[in-house]
């Protein structure tokens, strides 16, 4: 996937906050498969920043690489808020990052429901030292945009974040 000059920006913007402020990132990602890890290491020098992603996208790998509950899973679903920042605090925890980034949705074009339809998506940050911020989006579009749409707002996200 060839990235927008928007996004790239973006994702520029928070690497050079990065670098600046000395702190490293890791991605816990599920329904954006590895995108975000993707556009921050278009960006020449990120592996200054960039610790490491998780690609999430099961429900086991949630558990065996984040340390998510299996009751947790279980009891809310895997595309929640509960479960998004239990991926943002585990890859804090099983990484040597100090800042880290989650998301867990429904792209589509298939899996919603109507009490979690296509184009909901959770998005969770999480800095050492901070609280875990997490927010809740239903986007609209197709799968690709689904997915664009949440690039966009991890790095604004991220980038508050860092801003402290």
């Amino acid at each position: 996937m060839i990235f927008d000059i928007g996004i790239l920006a973006g994702a520029t913007d928070l690497l050079a906050i990065c670098r600046e402020k000395k702190i490293k990132l890791a991605t816990a990602e599920s329904c954006t498969g590895g995108l975000i890890s993707g556009v921050l290491t278009a960006v020449p020098g990120a592996s200054a920043i960039v610790e490491r992603g998780f690609i999430t996208y099961s429900n086991e790998a949630k558990a065996e690489m984040l340390g998510v509950q299996n009751a947790l899973l279980t009891s809310v679903g895997a595309v929640s808020e509960e479960v998004a920042c239990a991926m943002a605090d585990g890859a804090l925890e099983r990484s040597r990052a100090n800042l880290s980034a989650a998301v867990t949705g429904i792209a589509g074009p298939d899996g919603g429901s109507k009490e979690k339809p296509v184009g909901l998506v959770y998005i969770a940050v999480a800095r050492q030292g901070f609280k875990t911020r997490h927010n809740r989006y239903l986007f609209s579009g197709d799968r690709d945009s689904v997915r664009r749409q949440t690039l966009i707002e991890v790095l604004g996200m991220l980038t508050l974040l860092v801003k402290g």
